[in-house]
Protein backbone atom coordinates (compact mmCIF):
# COMPACT_ATOMS: atom_id res chain seq x y z
CA UNK A 1 0.00 0.00 0.00
CA UNK A 2 3.18 2.11 0.56
CA UNK A 3 3.91 2.25 -3.13
CA UNK A 4 0.71 3.69 -3.81
CA UNK A 5 0.97 6.32 -1.89
CA UNK A 6 4.29 7.43 -2.98
CA UNK A 7 3.02 7.00 -6.75
CA UNK A 8 -0.03 9.35 -5.56
CA UNK A 9 2.46 11.91 -4.18
CA UNK A 10 5.69 11.73 -6.66
CA UNK A 11 4.22 10.69 -10.08
CA UNK A 12 6.04 12.98 -11.97
CA UNK A 13 9.19 10.32 -10.52
CA UNK A 14 7.03 7.30 -11.09
CA UNK A 15 6.95 8.64 -14.83
CA UNK A 16 10.60 9.17 -15.16
CA UNK A 17 11.06 5.34 -13.19
CA UNK A 18 9.08 4.13 -16.40
CA UNK A 19 10.68 5.67 -19.19
CA UNK A 20 13.92 4.90 -17.70
CA UNK A 21 12.53 0.93 -17.90
CA UNK A 22 11.52 1.04 -21.31
CA UNK A 23 14.78 2.99 -22.55
CA UNK A 24 17.05 0.81 -20.80
CA UNK A 25 15.37 -2.30 -21.54
CA UNK A 26 15.01 -1.15 -25.32
CA UNK A 27 19.05 -0.71 -25.54
CA UNK A 28 19.82 -4.08 -23.22
CA UNK A 29 17.21 -6.11 -26.00
CA UNK A 30 19.53 -4.25 -29.34
CA UNK A 31 22.73 -4.26 -27.49
CA UNK A 32 22.11 -8.45 -26.55
CA UNK A 33 23.63 -11.21 -28.83
CA UNK A 34 21.25 -13.29 -30.47
CA UNK A 35 21.99 -16.54 -31.66
CA UNK A 36 19.98 -19.78 -32.03
CA UNK A 37 22.70 -22.30 -31.72
CA UNK A 38 25.53 -21.67 -29.06
CA UNK A 39 28.70 -22.15 -30.12
CA UNK A 40 29.62 -25.77 -29.57
CA UNK A 41 32.90 -27.02 -30.15
CA UNK A 42 32.82 -30.96 -30.26
CA UNK A 43 34.88 -32.93 -33.10
CA UNK A 44 32.62 -35.29 -34.57
CA UNK A 45 32.89 -37.37 -38.03
CA UNK A 46 30.27 -39.25 -39.42
CA UNK A 47 30.56 -42.13 -41.50
CA UNK A 48 28.10 -43.11 -43.80
CA UNK A 49 28.22 -46.97 -45.96
CA UNK A 50 25.64 -47.59 -48.51
CA UNK A 51 25.01 -51.04 -49.58
CA UNK A 52 21.75 -51.42 -51.39
CA UNK A 53 19.65 -54.64 -50.86
CA UNK A 54 21.74 -55.96 -47.66
CA UNK A 55 19.78 -57.19 -44.44
CA UNK A 56 20.48 -55.14 -41.79
CA UNK A 57 22.29 -58.29 -39.52
CA UNK A 58 24.79 -59.11 -42.68
CA UNK A 59 25.21 -54.84 -42.77
CA UNK A 60 26.33 -54.74 -38.99
CA UNK A 61 28.56 -57.89 -39.31
CA UNK A 62 29.93 -57.21 -42.89
CA UNK A 63 30.49 -53.28 -42.85
CA UNK A 64 29.64 -51.96 -39.56
CA UNK A 65 31.21 -54.14 -36.97
CA UNK A 66 35.20 -54.34 -39.16
CA UNK A 67 34.54 -50.24 -39.48
CA UNK A 68 34.01 -49.79 -35.82
CA UNK A 69 37.30 -52.26 -35.23
CA UNK A 70 39.05 -49.98 -37.79
CA UNK A 71 38.39 -46.86 -36.15
CA UNK A 72 39.18 -48.10 -32.30
CA UNK A 73 42.51 -48.07 -33.57
CA UNK A 74 42.64 -44.57 -34.33
CA UNK A 75 44.10 -42.07 -31.10
CA UNK A 76 42.32 -39.27 -29.48
CA UNK A 77 38.76 -41.07 -29.98
CA UNK A 78 36.55 -40.42 -27.08
CA UNK A 79 33.64 -42.49 -28.40
CA UNK A 80 31.71 -44.21 -31.23
CA UNK A 81 27.94 -44.54 -31.94
CA UNK A 82 26.83 -46.51 -34.77
CA UNK A 83 23.17 -47.19 -36.47
CA UNK A 84 22.64 -49.54 -39.09
CA UNK A 85 19.39 -50.61 -41.46
CA UNK A 86 18.91 -52.21 -44.24
CA UNK A 87 21.69 -51.09 -46.67
CA UNK A 88 22.79 -48.20 -44.57
CA UNK A 89 25.28 -48.05 -41.80
CA UNK A 90 26.12 -44.47 -40.14
CA UNK A 91 29.03 -44.32 -37.73
CA UNK A 92 29.24 -41.28 -35.40
CA UNK A 93 33.11 -40.76 -34.25
CA UNK A 94 33.46 -38.39 -31.45
CA UNK A 95 36.86 -37.19 -31.12
CA UNK A 96 38.86 -35.08 -27.72
CA UNK A 97 38.49 -31.59 -27.73
CA UNK A 98 41.85 -31.02 -28.52
CA UNK A 99 41.75 -32.98 -31.65
CA UNK A 100 42.46 -31.11 -35.08
CA UNK A 101 39.33 -32.34 -37.05
CA UNK A 102 41.04 -31.17 -40.23
CA UNK A 103 43.81 -33.73 -39.80
CA UNK A 104 41.07 -36.34 -38.67
CA UNK A 105 39.32 -36.07 -42.19
CA UNK A 106 42.59 -35.59 -43.95
CA UNK A 107 41.19 -32.13 -45.37
CA UNK A 108 43.75 -28.95 -45.49
CA UNK A 109 41.82 -26.08 -44.02
CA UNK A 110 43.14 -22.47 -44.51
CA UNK A 111 43.87 -20.49 -41.59
CA UNK A 112 41.30 -17.94 -41.00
Amino acid sequence: MWIVRLALNRPYAFVVLALLIVLFGTVAAVTTPVDIFAKIDIPVVSIIWTYSGLATPEMEKRVTTFSEFVLATVNDIRSIESQTLNGVSTIKVYFQPQVRIDAATGHRSTPR
